[in-house]
């Protein structure tokens, strides 16, 4: 830690904490040891807080705020400014007079900022707003030149110049520049105009032999080119078959395929007949032209006898083969041309098109544009760093409140920005609500934070908007905490949400209800195994009846419609069953009765006191150390964050972050309740019952001068 500065610290949480009171403090950090920073980094969503800022700290954008990157933004923001206290305002407007203009970014976002507040009609205003920023990019936008390097064509006034452009976003693709509209920047530029001139160097070699129908070559060589290797085919048969007659036949193709193409609807499209022979193979015989050609590829050679051979041979019935070989060799020429045609996509444009942009200056003027462009980056950057200064202005101060320290958090004065808003549940409002992508994910990790967790999926406008959250339940009890309860979330802009809890991570909640608890077990165990002792005795009646019907005869089954009749021994049953668990009991308080009367008057109370510990003693013991350990860590470190302190929740810090349904002060109340359960004489009875169980131990076992035998 830096000997420079003079630091102070507060206690909360169970840690000591930095306290930031002074520009001067945030200007040291850089010189405060990591190890005492509560956080290390945090996720620039899922948090109450300006995510522009956010996104303007996280330099890298890989979506989470760094250490280094808080010293990196105080640092900046600290030398745009005269005096460092400006930031603990926290202020979302900033006087003109506190920027700093002794260096040359100081000068430069100073600048911008007039000249914001000047095109705003406010060229006499002495300081600059958030409120002004709000248009910022359809200010930006609107500029001609804006900084990105990119020229679209919408805003080049020169109609030549325009076509030029869109040529090139035709054949080269385009940019979008910072106004939204596509364009071009220098790279693209230069490749359009290099490609232009390589294919007008290209087309330059082409000779008279190559272009041997002038204009028409190109048509002609396509239409040339579709048919050579057909063509080839049949010639070769030809020669074959004038190599050995015997040929001449099966390279016709045999009957058999023709038989397999009777069963078939034929048309001229039929790619069975495409592998035929153009014509009927015989020993050196021409192609006829006009007759007898495969159907399939007759239109293909009366387009080559239009485009080529008429032009080349004159009009002819027949082709031979001496024929065929001249005008391949006609066409090598333009097929060695076309070989060293340069992969390029202006040919698209047509040599014409081509040659009128070469000739044209359009180059040097998109250049010129582009360079324009790039002049103003600096002022456009420096229009950005204005609203960057602002929001650091007012929003840095919040960070690191919530980040080196959780000072908001622990003094309750504010909400932390991890808080997102409050839960009503069960007659109580949770505070600490934290945002949460993943519950399944986020429950594996926070059960190590000892807090009882409920998970509710917050849904509102008829489920198109939804979230999770993650509420803590630091006071009261867990007894009506469960899975499917509805709730009510408010957020931190005060919207309603549904909320329904989808999943608890049970762990203590207070001490009262750790006192309590073994009580309730018991209840809850006695009266189940007192209704399971009464259903197995109600089951064994209901058998031997049954079993008793059917060795008289008789069906056990009742008519439909009839009033079943009142079971004299399945009561019984239950009946018996019900006094074996109070006479049961009866012994236990029998006993317990016995030692109380064996004591002191003055003891009793304190025997009763020393039951009650020993019973609810152990479960308070647990819950409370259990309640001091809560720690606020790993809630946060499974929501994205890196917490670097043992942030602790104790018993009184977390009464204080669940508040409990209390009746305003001064309120009147009433008792009477018309709707009160009736009083019913049965607690009586029971009472009196082991009463009486009581008594007769106690005289069985001499306590009233009986002999117990």
């Amino acid at each position: 830690m830096s000997a420079t500065h003079s630091w102070s610290f507060f206690r909360a949480g169970g840690f000591d904490q930095v306290q930031l009171d002074k520009g001067a403090d945030l200007l040291a950090l850089k010189e405060l040891d990591q190890k005492l920073w509560v956080a290390l980094s945090c996720p620039t969503r899922g948090i109450e807080f300006d995510n522009k800022t956010l996104d303007m700290i996280d330099s890298d954008s890989d979506g989470r705020v760094r250490a280094n990157e808080v010293l990196a933004a105080i640092s900046w923001v600290g030398g745009l400014l005269k005096d460092a206290d400006v930031l603990v305002r926290g202020a979302d407007k900033l006087s003109l007079n506190d920027i700093d203009d002794s260096t040359e970014e100081g000068k430069h976002v100073l600048s911008s900022a007039r000249h914001i507040l000047k095109s705003l009609g406010k060229p006499d205003a002495l300081e600059i707003s958030l409120a002004d920023m709000a248009d910022i990019e359809n200010f930006v936008a609107a500029l001609r030149f804006n900084g990105d390097g990119v020229v679209a064509a919408k805003q080049i006034d020169d109609a030549a110049v325009r076509a030029t452009v869109e040529d090139a976003m035709k054949c080269m693709g385009s940019l979008v520049d910072m106004s939204g509209d596509a364009g071009i920047d220098a790279n693209l530029s230069e490749k359009f105009f290099a490609e232009l001139g390589a294919y007008s160097d290209w087309y330059k070699t082409v000779t008279g032999t190559a272009m041997l129908l002038g204009d028409a070559t190109e048509e002609a060589a396509a239409v040339f080119n579709a048919v050579r290797a057909k063509l080839d085919d049949y010639f070769t048969r030809c020669q074959l078959a004038a190599y050995d007659a015997r040929a001449a036949e099966p390279l016709s193709r045999a009957t058999a395929d023709y038989q397999q193409l009777a069963a078939l609807s034929l048309s001229a499209k039929n790619a069975e007949i495409e592998g035929f022979p153009l014509a009927t193979i015989a020993a050196d015989k021409a192609l006829p032209l006009r007759s007898g050609l495969n159907p399939v590829w007759a239109a293909r050679v009366a387009a080559l006898q239009t485009k080529v051979l008429i032009p080349l041979l004159g009009d002819k019935a027949g082709l031979s083969a001496a024929d065929w070989q001249s005008v391949c060799e006609r066409f090598n020429a333009y097929a060695t041309w076309q070989a060293n045609k340069p992969e390029t996509s202006v040919a698209s444009l047509g040599m014409d098109r081509i040659t009128q942009l070469l000739a044209g200056n359009h180059q040097a003027a998109i250049n010129d544009l582009i360079a324009q462009d790039k002049a103003v980056e600096t002022e456009v950057k420096a229009i950005r760093s204005v609203e960057r200064l602002l929001r650091y202005n007012r929003n840095l101060y919040l960070l690191v409140n919530n980040f080196i320290s959780f000072r908001n958090f622990y003094t309750g004065k504010d909400k932390a920005i991890f808080q997102v808003g409050s839960l009503y549940l069960d007659g109580r409002s949770c505070e600490l609500c934290i945002k949460v992508d993943d519950v399944g994910k986020h429950a594996s990790f926070a059960n190590m934070g000892g807090i009882c967790l409920v998970y509710c999926e917050c849904t509102r406008n008829a489920g198109k908007e939804k979230m999770n959250i993650a509420a803590a339940f630091t006071s009261g009890d867990a007894d009506f905490l469960m899975v499917g309860r509805n709730g009510v979330f408010y957020d931190r802009a005060g919207r309603d949400w549904d909320a329904n809890i989808v999943r608890i991570i049970d762990n203590p909640i207070s001490l009262r209800q750790a006192f309590w608890s073994p009580y309730k077990k018991l209840v809850k165990m006695i009266s189940e195994q007192i209704q399971k002792l009464a259903a197995s005795k109600a089951n064994a009646v209901d058998a031997k009846l049954a079993s008793g019907a059917v060795e008289h005869g008789k069906s056990v089954a009742a008519p439909a419609a009839a009033k079943p009749a009142f079971d004299v021994g399945k009561f019984a049953g239950i009946f018996a069953a019900i006094g074996l668990a109070i006479g049961a009991i009866g012994g236990i308080l029998a006993s317990v009765v016995a030692g109380m009367l064996s004591l002191k008057f003055w003891q009793m109370p304190l025997a009763l006191v020393g039951m009650m510990l020993l019973v609810s003693g152990p479960a308070v013991i647990l819950a409370w150390f259990k309640l001091k350990n809560r720690n606020l860590a790993p809630i946060l470190d499974a929501n994205g964050w890196a917490i670097n302190a043992r942030a602790r929740i104790n018993i009184p810090f977390g009464t204080s972050l669940t508040g409990l349904g209390t009746l305003p002060a001064g309120a009147r109340r009433s008792l009477a309740d018309p709707y009160a359960d009736k009083k019913s004489l049965w607690p009586f009875y029971v009472i009196i019952a082991l009463g009486i169980c009581s008594v007769g131990v106690l005289w069985y076992y001499g306590f009233f001068g009986h002999t117990s035998p």
